[in-house]
């Protein structure tokens, strides 16, 4: 632990411009920073290609009661509020030039950062897991409707591994091979998503839709931390999409193609699956989240729709699987990027396996699933943004030598390699949060107070880490060893 990493003790590799990336979690030099920001519109519309907003979406009009307007209002929030903050945290790559779980051994120190790292990495086994299982559910709904296929367990199996095994593949490409997966399955999906609302204004009887009563003001905050907590899961990876921009780029862009790229697909699918609740209340808690779309439209509408969902779903997966290939190489798993990914593509395999044959709800599982990982991604997001605030106005905001330097000469070292201001915030706020959430598995302490009741336990935790870290004493890093070289390079590059 005490001898400084290089590029290639964690399977880094200089990227030499070819199809596949070979980078791993070494920050990108300047000469290699040719990225746009336009290129992350297609990567954030993307990742909301998944019809899991459909179902989400029915359910803010079947369990909160919810009207029209105020699912359109919780899906604006939604998406203002999460990829607001993916695109913040996201500024902060094109400085660092590394992914985010390499960015934070600034924040946490390098042997601290491991903690809130695996926090992470074992959150994004569950996210993964449930989106392997969405698609592998639109598969067999494609199949059933096409040559009348019907689910069993042997097809359940080879589906799911078919699933995993090309998001496996498309996310060891890389970079390059999902900017172009991204920006063609985003022009594939509008054009059928504009079928389906064409479809639907055509044919669901309006004046139910627009009869139904308001819900209350506290079911619409909930509501808003529910299809927000899908966004929240991608704060921390922001960074790993704006690594290869140059350090001119403007980061009010950076937010603003962030959100509207998000936003362009969710609001419209969460106000789709609200109008499809209507028609048909059940498809709410189906037993799975797909199955629902080959009875509301017409099958030369519904499947390929499900096909271009299905390849949303599979970049989803991929762009997840992409960010966790560094997280595992931060972790210190000494494999190169892509095949660090294997890892979470074994745990999303037998994750899924349960999930399909063994749980006995879908929705249940997932909204439990929502709630626990929005808590725990927003402890790291309230001490990350307040160093990232910090950091801000330094001529060296990353010492690129001092995030690969594992080491005790490390800049990022702190004490004992733990910056224990992040780690106090970090922890007090990650227990405060559980303690005010309430989900089918438990019930914190708190749960029954107004931040319990309004599901507010993921914006509580963004606060009181937030908090906690500001009042703390500012933490201080080494000035000498290793980062000597990097830091004076660093400000002559500024200057």
């Amino acid at each position: 632990m005490d001898n400084p990493s290089t590029a290639a003790d964690v399977g880094g590799a200089v990227d030499t411009g070819g199809a596949i990336e070979t980078r791993g979690i070494e920050p990108v030099p300047d000469h290699e920073r040719r990225g746009r920001v336009r290129e992350l519109f297609p990567t954030w519309v993307a990742a909301n290609i998944s019809v899991l907003l459909l179902t989400m979406g029915a359910a803010l009009v079947v369990f909160n009661k919810l009207n029209f307007w105020q699912v359109l209002i919780v899906a604006a929030c939604a998406a203002l509020v999460s990829f607001g903050m993916v695109g913040i945290v996201s500024v902060s790559g094109k400085w660092g030039g590394a992914p985010g779980a390499t960015l934070s051994r600034a924040t946490f120190g390098v042997r601290g950062n491991l903690f809130p790292g695996a926090i992470l990495w074992v959150a994004r086994f569950g996210w993964e897991t449930i989106n392997a299982v969405t698609g592998a559910y639109a598969v067999l709904t494609v199949l059933d409707l096409l040559f009348g296929v019907k689910s069993n367990t042997a097809l359940i199996v080879v589906t799911l591994f078919s699933f995993v095994a090309c998001t496996f593949l498309v996310s060891g490409l890389g970079r390059k091979a999902l900017n172009v997966c991204n920006t063609w399955s985003t022009y594939l999906f509008g054009v059928f998503s504009i079928l389906v609302l064409g479809y639907l204004i055509a044919t669901i009887h309006w004046s139910e839709v627009f009869a139904k009563p308001a819900g209350t003001t506290a079911m619409m905050i909930a509501g808003i931390g529910t299809i927000a907590a899908g966004g929240i899961s991608w704060v921390p990876t922001g960074p790993d999409f704006t690594r290869y921009l140059p350090h001119a780029a403007s980061g009010r862009k950076i937010v603003g193609v962030t959100v509207s790229g998000a936003g362009l697909v969710m609001v419209p699918m969460v106000l789709m699956g609200a109008v499809m609740a209507v028609a048909s209340p059940g498809l709410a808690d189906a037993a799975d989240p797909v199955s629902f779309l080959g009875d509301l439209l017409p099958t030369w509408l519904a499947v390929p729709y499900l096909l271009t969902a299905i390849v949303g779903m599979l970049l989803i997966n991929s762009l997840s699987m992409y960010s966790a290939g560094f997280t595992a190489q931060t972790m210190g798993v000494k494999l190169p990027r892509a095949m660090a990914v294997s890892i979470n593509a074994v745990i999303s395999l037998v994750g899924g396996l349960l999930l399909m044959l063994v749980a006995k709800s879908f929705l249940g599982s997932f909204i439990t699933f929502l709630i626990l990982l929005a808590v725990s991604f927003s402890a790291w997001i309230g001490v990350y943004a307040v160093d990232m605030f910090r950091r801000r106005s330094r001529a060296v905001r990353y010492d690129a030598a001092a995030l690969m330097d594992t080491g005790k000469n490390s800049r990022y070292w702190y004490v004992g390699g733990f910056c224990w201001q992040a780690m106090v915030s970090w922890v007090l706020a990650l227990l405060m949060g559980l303690a005010f959430t309430k989900c089918d598995w438990f019930a914190g302490p708190f749960s029954d107070t107004f931040v319990g009741r309004y599901g507010l336990a993921w914006a509580a935790t963004i606060v009181i880490s937030a908090v906690i870290m500001a009042v703390l004493p500012t933490p201080r890093e080494k000035t000498s060893g290793t980062d000597r070289p990097a830091e004076r390079e660093a400000e002559r590059v500024t200057a």
